[in-house]
């Protein structure tokens, strides 16, 4: 086709030319000669004409073109750019799932080898039983276990009057043995207790609401961890936590701490969506990594409630960390968990250092704050506390506030949050459809507020009532 107008554009020219030659020859008078040479010169200039217009015009095509393939390498680039970045993301998804699948497989394998310990603890325990009770029998000569140690002494009063002398234990066995816990109940009775509370599903929790201040509008609530024995009987929580931990309870403890918690927090979400939860967590819950590995797959789980579950620990938990305890504490914090300390002693804070932890709370008691001793020991007023850790992200809260005077002095101190008695005390939950109202028994009157250990929530009671300002003493009538 090009060929064919080019042809064309030629003949044309030629008959321009001899035509202007022609009418020079026969109406201008010019001779031949002359008539042919303006001829000859009108076709050159015609085809220069023609050579420069299509140079141009194929000029401006190629700059089209150009542009066209531009904007489709442009439009290629963006399109492998995308595709590499959709495969990076399947690549980290698998990458994740086998990571998850890896820590369940070692979850699941320390379970296992756990049950095989118990397993073979039991079969220990039994064949000295078995020893015991034989008549006649004589003393045992094969080392018992601390736990077997335990299960003897828990055994039924009917047992000989005189048994043969066990073998000797460590001395950090004998004297928790030995020593005997508040509220007139031995060792072994206490362990007895704990176990079939921990098998019966007995371990309950009661809800102690923080207040804002001045406002006393409730904004988080303290789970806090009682134990009901075979005669429904409260105990609190420092007559057990110390035998939990030196038994290896603790750990199944805090587990259903946790999951009572969330059950509780997603109830108390569907009323409002600012309330919190703090859960207490034993230090030795952080530091066990078959315990903490479970705890961990659970939480990964609930990730979404981080914001509203606050893990608190004791101030001595916070000195004293391993570099296993470490480890996990900046993996709760990886996952947006927050963290608040509690049972502090002094007022010797680093607020940088648990800022970088994860700590957005510590609880300080309100007569420690308001000891006049502490601002020569410590290196900063206690009315000047509140505002240094605001500065890092860390909110104070004052607890076991029992007085309408405290709270007037606190108020001095620029204490955001308080806790105590006077606004009120830990109540048990109340279950789905039952009244807000009813009193309190004498038990739940004389719970103590300051609960350790394993702050546990229960999903199948009901979680308390949406926040709300509580003043003065009227709050000791209101349930949770």
């Amino acid at each position: 086709m090009i060929r064919i107008s080019t042809i064309f554009i030629a003949i044309c020219m030629v008959l321009v030319a001899a035509s202007l030659g022609l009418v020079l020859y026969s109406v201008a008078g010019i001779s031949g000669t002359e008539s042919a040479i303006v001829a000859l010169t009108a076709l050159t200039f015609l085809i220069l004409y023609n050579a420069v217009s299509m140079r141009l015009r194929d000029r401006s095509d190629v700059g089209g073109q150009i542009a066209d393939l531009s904007r489709g390498t442009a439009d290629l680039a963006r399109q492998v750019a995308e595709f590499g970045r959709r495969l990076a993301a399947i690549e980290g998804r698998v990458a994740s799932a086998n990571s998850t699948n890896s820590d369940r497989i070692q979850s699941v394998v320390g379970e296992i080898n756990e049950l095989g310990g118990l397993v073979r603890q039991l079969a220990a325990t039994v064949s000295v039983h078995e020893d015991l009770l034989a008549p006649g029998a004589p003393a045992p000569v094969a080392k018992l276990e601390p736990e077997a140690l335990i299960e003897f002494a828990a055994m039924p009063e009917d047992r000989p009057l005189a048994p043969p002398p066990l073998p000797a234990a460590p001395k950090s066995t004998l004297a928790a043995v030995v020593q005997a816990p508040p509220g007139g109940r031995n060792q072994t009775q206490m362990l007895a207790t704990l176990r079939n509370a921990i098998d019966e599903n007995r371990i309950d929790i009661f809800l102690q609401p923080m207040v804002t201040l001045p406002q006393r509008k409730v904004r988080f609530y303290e789970a806090v961890t009682r134990l009901r024995d075979e005669r429904d009987q409260l105990i609190a929580a420092e007559e057990f936590i110390s035998i939990a931990e030196a038994s290896g309870l603790i750990g199944r403890i805090d587990n259903m701490v946790m999951l009572r918690c969330v059950q509780v927090l997603r109830r108390l979400m569907v009323r409002n969506k600012d309330v919190g939860v703090f859960c207490n967590v034993a230090a030795s819950t952080l530091g066990n990594s078959t315990t903490f590995a479970q705890c961990l797959d659970f939480l990964e789980a609930n990730r979404a409630l981080a914001p509203s579950l606050v893990l608190e620990f004791k101030q001595s938990t916070f000195r004293s960390l391993g570099p296993a305890e470490t480890e996990n504490l900046a993996a709760l914090a990886q996952r947006g968990f927050r963290f608040s300390i509690d049972h502090v002693t002094d007022l010797r804070i680093e607020p940088r250092e648990l800022a970088d932890r994860g700590v957005r709370f510590i609880k300080v008691p309100a007569s420690l704050l308001l000891d006049p001793r502490q601002a020569s020991t410590s290196d900063i007023h206690p009315s000047d506390l509140s505002d240094l850790l605001g500065r890092f992200g860390i909110d104070l809260i004052a607890e076991r506030i029992e007085g309408e005077r405290s709270v007037i002095d606190l108020l001095d101190y620029d204490v955001r949050f308080g806790q105590g008695f006077l606004f009120a005390p830990p109540r048990p939950l109340r279950p789905e459809g039952a009244s807000a109202t009813g009193g309190t028994s004498p038990t739940q009157a004389q719970d103590t507020q300051g609960s350790n250990g394993s702050g546990t929530s229960s999903g199948a009671t009901s979680t308390a009532s949406p926040p709300q300002r509580i003043t003065g003493n009227a709050a000791l009538a209101r349930r949770v």
